[in-house]
């Protein structure tokens, strides 16, 4: 499986159509040459997908697309609004000549492999919840029993640690908000979410072509695309007298799933769709635990990785536009995304990795970097950064429970990762960014209940505002910062509490 931020999750959002280039100026500019003549266009390279990213409007468009035909490529699917088009092409030149016809201001390969019939941010496997004794399991349901909880809750210590439990006390949040888990898959069957779930939201984005039939959503393999089901348990598992509970468990969630079956990839025309589908469909808050494969970092000054920011960036901009807040996880790696220069040596992923060392200025995470995106670091029971989390001054926004093996909390959890959802109607133990990210998407969710007129920017600024920050530790030299604003926290912990009263 490639990533839900177990190799570290990948997510960014970016500014809309021409605005980008004029903005950033980083985007190849368009040429005025033709292209080239079909019977000219070679078919002898890989089938590959591509983005083709040009000025929006149809009239544009569909000279673009005259052209996608002659250079050999086959259009999969065009966002008219936002000036998308996903191709799939085996002309190896065909990004190239592409980037040569009017209108069009990027053009590159989504991957590095050919098309067959993961980019998450967890660590490690699941540690289902059976592992625990019988009388264990007795002693912790007779706990929440007596506490009026969730029969697991006891082993959540992620929930009182950001006030979540005290927040549903007071308003679990409005079955109007809907929170979109741009992942794996959900197993919307599972007893403690299938009662919050929105099939009429949800859909399967593979591919870039939005596939909205009942089920398509569902992981592709249970017992290896657990990862969305986990982030979903998070966000919103009901109360219901079963399992686990929800940050905000009143609010709806919904299914987009963009992973490639058996690989896991969540490449840039399904995150694309994601982000589309949530945009046109009511969704308040999306929830990104991953990057965009195959490329952990994409810089701005290869052809094919900026036509992929640019892409994604079109998407991410066209559902903030619309009234969605894009919540991603800062990644695994535990490095630093203020610095000058990093590694990569795991990309691209989908084929052979080169060792390469980038700059996070012009190298960007998607879709964690792009711009408007609430990006998430991880911390444990401690309030203390989680030993994987990325972090950076200036990069991370906001921090949450992520969980952190390091850091074991007291009885009865004993146990210093998060307890969530997985397929089958189990619950099961992760860590990473991911983890923390669904967190920060359910208290946006109960903010937006709060706020039901507020834009994703003011719920950004509300979730900064009420964020309670531990401050850098003693002695570690990566926090670096104040006590209000600091590369570990951002602007701290977020608050469940607070999102509900103010």
């Amino acid at each position: 499986m490639a990533h839900p931020r177990s190799r570290r999750s990948r997510l960014l959002a970016l500014p809309l159509g021409l605005a980008l280039t004029a903005s950033l100026g980083f985007l190849p500019g368009a040429a005025t040459a033709a292209p080239k003549d079909a019977a000219a266009a070679p078919a002898d390279g890989p089938l590959l997908s591509y983005v083709v990213n040009a000025t929006p409007g149809h009239t544009v468009l569909g000279g673009v697309e005259k052209a996608i035909s002659k250079a050999g490529g086959k259009v999969v699917i065009a966002h008219a609004r936002i000036g998308v088009i996903v191709v799939h092409s085996a002309n190896p030149r065909f990004a190239e000549t592409m980037r040569t016809v009017p209108g069009v201001q990027s053009a590159g390969a989504t991957r590095t492999a050919p098309l067959k019939a993961t980019g998450t941010t967890d660590v490690g496997k699941p540690q289902k919840i059976e592992r625990l004794s019988a009388s264990q399991l007795r002693a912790v349901t007779a706990a929440a029993k007596a506490n009026g909880q969730e029969p697991l809750e006891p082993l959540q210590w992620d929930l009182p640690a950001i006030k979540a439990d005290q927040a549903a006390k007071i308003d679990p949040g409005s079955r109007k908000v809907t929170v979109g888990i741009i992942d794996t898959g959900v197993d919307d069957t599972h007893p403690d979410l299938k009662a919050n779930f929105s099939a009429k939201q949800s859909a399967n984005c593979v591919g870039g072509v939005a596939d909205t039939s009942p089920g398509s959503w569902r992981p592709w393999d249970p017992d290896e695309d657990y990862h969305g089901t986990h982030v979903a348990g998070t966000i919103a598992a009901a109360r219901n007298g079963v399992g686990v509970a929800g940050v905000a468990p009143g609010v709806k969630i919904s299914a987009i799933k963009v992973s490639e079956p058996k690989t896991a990839m969540f490449y840039a025309e399904s995150v694309v769709c994601a982000f589309v589908f949530a945009a046109d469909h009511g969704i308040a808050v999306t929830n990104n635990s991953y990057y965009v494969d195959p490329w952990m970092f994409n810089c701005k000054d290869d052809a094919d990785q900026a036509a992929i920011i640019d892409a994604v960036g079109r998407a991410a901009k066209y559902a903030q536009s619309k009234g969605v807040l894009n919540v991603a996880a800062a990644g695994n790696s535990n490095l630093d995304l203020a610095a000058d220069k990093l590694p990569d040596a795991t990309s691209p992923d989908d084929s052979t990795p080169v060792t390469r060392t980038v700059s996070p200025k012009t190298c960007w995470d998607v879709p964690t970097q792009l711009p408007g995106t609430v990006t998430v670091a991880a911390t444990g029971v401690h309030n203390a950064k989680s030993y994987y989390s990325n972090y950076g001054l200036g990069q991370i926004d906001v921090a949450a429970p992520g969980g952190d093996a390091k850091q074991v909390p007291e009885l009865p959890a004993k146990n210093g990762n998060i307890l969530s959802t997985v397929p089958g109607g189990d619950w099961a133990y992760l860590a990473g960014t991911s983890m923390a990210t669904p967190h920060v998407a359910g208290v946006a969710a109960l903010l937006k209940s709060t706020h039901p007129a507020s834009s994703p920017q003011e719920i950004q600024w509300l979730l900064k505002e009420q964020a309670d920050n531990p401050g850098c530790p003693t002695g570690d030299a990566t926090c670096t910062g104040t006590k209000h604003l600091n590369s570990h926290f951002g602007y701290g912990i977020v608050d469940a509490l607070a999102a509900v009263k103010k």
